[in-house]
């Protein structure tokens, strides 16, 4: 049975049985159904507002986009008109592609989204195990086109139809950083910022790579700040030898820009490989910077320029950072920050990573009984993150959750990190076991934030049981 449904906006989309679409895309689906999807693709999160997911297949024609591909979008409560959209863009292969279906679910990247009214967009193409990543992280080979199709769609199915022009802010991983990069480079108007973790597009044509498409660089992208950052075993120092190219390509790409005044910077991670390691903790900052500054004041006005006032100065393969206006040498052959507070940060992160945070999380909202489960809401803190929750019962601690927490790849976080930034499945849920009452005491319980520095928030409001 086939049923016509009407998006707020008044757009109408077909319903047939669990399967909501809009011509050719699948824009909804009830809670298990895989479209023939081959695992790792078929586990995905379900979905409810605040999410909204389309899914398209592989194009036919061969200008198309070769893979599959879902978009995943979250939306801060109480925004009614979106001042842009936060990319998360995983890397190559099925392990960083499948770890995509979670991007828009970071608590992390959603409390960037929400400060700046922004949407959190992650995409997650579907590229079989060994198969050409360039075939969907070139945006020339047909991305682009459905990455802007996906926006436009998803303001129809949310009732945000302004996602179709909003600026974005970039984030890439790997083959993420060369799509993100290539975004950058054929659509420098329409990019607040971009953080290139790990991967970078060519700017000339490489006889070591030559089925590699290279790029033109073009004066609006000068305009665009822009952080190239990879671990130092890669390339940097000896390290993993599959990734030994990263620093070379990191290094053409930063003087083929700064070398014209472009807003560029470099930040070597000192503990990594590919992984992303600790990098959240300087790239969220970075980009909370660039959006204060660049994201215009009313909708569909354009991007704010940056007027270079108080921006520091950097070298690329680390040290010290200094104010613009203080530098003696060639300001071209170093780094572009745009402020003294995230120089600060950028040689906190080159030396160690522990990039410092004075700041603790906001309490937990919405704590409430549903069953015999405590049950809350949490905004991470913006600059650390959260790595979890203390239970209280009667001014007492008497749980911490999770007990332990995990990330293979830096500190550990509440909602654990995949190789390319991403949360693990299953979602660890906002969510706490009670043990049971002392008979005849009614029970009042607590929770409590923790960032990833092991600061605490104030206590959440007390809910009797």
């Amino acid at each position: 049975m086939t049923r016509q449904i009407t998006t707020p906006t008044g757009r109408a989309l077909q319903r047939t049985g669990g399967t909501l679409r809009w011509g050719a895309c699948v824009v909804w689906a009830a809670a298990g159904a895989g479209f023939g999807q081959e695992p790792p693709y078929d586990k995905r999160p379900p979905v409810e507002p605040p999410y909204h997911r389309v899914r398209y297949e592989a194009a036919t024609e061969a200008a198309g986009l070769a893979y599959p591909v879902t978009h995943t979008l979250w939306i801060p409560a109480g925004t009614a008109t979106l001042r842009g959209v936060i990319v998360h863009q995983h890397g190559c292969g099925e392990g960083s592609c499948s770890s995509g279906l979670t991007g828009a679910h970071d608590l992390h990247w959603q409390a960037l989204a929400a400060r700046h009214g922004c949407a959190l967009l992650a995409p997650a193409y579907e590229q079989p195990d060994k198969a050409d990543c360039q075939r969907w992280c070139d945006p020339r080979n047909g991305s682009d086109a459905v990455f802007q199709r996906a926006l436009a769609e998803l303001g129809m199915l949310s009732g945000h139809p302004e996602l179709a022009s909003v600026p974005w802010a970039l984030w890439g991983h790997s083959g993420g950083g060369h799509w993100a990069g290539g975004m950058v480079l054929l659509h420098p108007e329409r990019v607040a910022a971009a953080w290139l973790r790990s991967g970078v597009p060519l700017l000339e044509a490489d006889p070591a790579r030559p089925g590699i498409r290279h790029h033109r660089l073009d004066d609006a992208v000068l305009t665009v700040p822009l952080v190239c950052n990879l671990g130092v075993k890669e390339g940097v120092i000896e390290g993993d030898e599959r990734f030994k190219g990263v620093w070379p390509a990191n290094q053409v790409f930063f003087h083929a820009l700064r070398s014209r005044g472009g807003l560029v910077a470099v930040a070597i991670d000192p503990l990594s490989s590919h992984d992303c390691g600790n990098q959240r903790y300087l790239a969220i900052p970075w980009l909370d910077a660039c959006l204060t500054a660049r994201l215009p004041e009313k909708p569909g006005e354009s991007l704010r320029a940056l007027s270079g006032a108080g921006a520091w100065l950097a070298p690329i393969t680390g040290g010290e950072a200094v104010a613009a206006d203080r530098f003696s040498g060639d300001p071209l052959s170093v780094g572009w920050l745009p402020n003294g507070s995230i120089a600060r940060a950028w040689m906190e992160y080159v030396k160690d990573t522990l990039v410092a945070d004075a700041s603790p999380p906001t309490a937990p909202i919405g704590v409430r009984i549903e069953g015999t489960d405590l049950v809350w809401e949490a905004v991470a803190d913006l600059e650390s993150g959260l790595a979890g929750f203390v239970i209280e019962r009667d001014g007492v601690r008497i749980a911490t959750f999770p007990e332990n927490p995990k990330n293979s790849f830096g500190r550990p976080v509440f909602q654990n990190l995949l190789y390319s930034d991403t949360p693990s499945q299953p979602l660890v849920p906002l969510r706490f076991p009670l043990p049971e009452p002392v008979p005849g005491v009614e029970h009042r319980y607590r929770v409590i934030a923790v960032n990833t520095v092991g600061l605490e928030s104030p206590p959440s409001n007390a809910v009797p049981r």
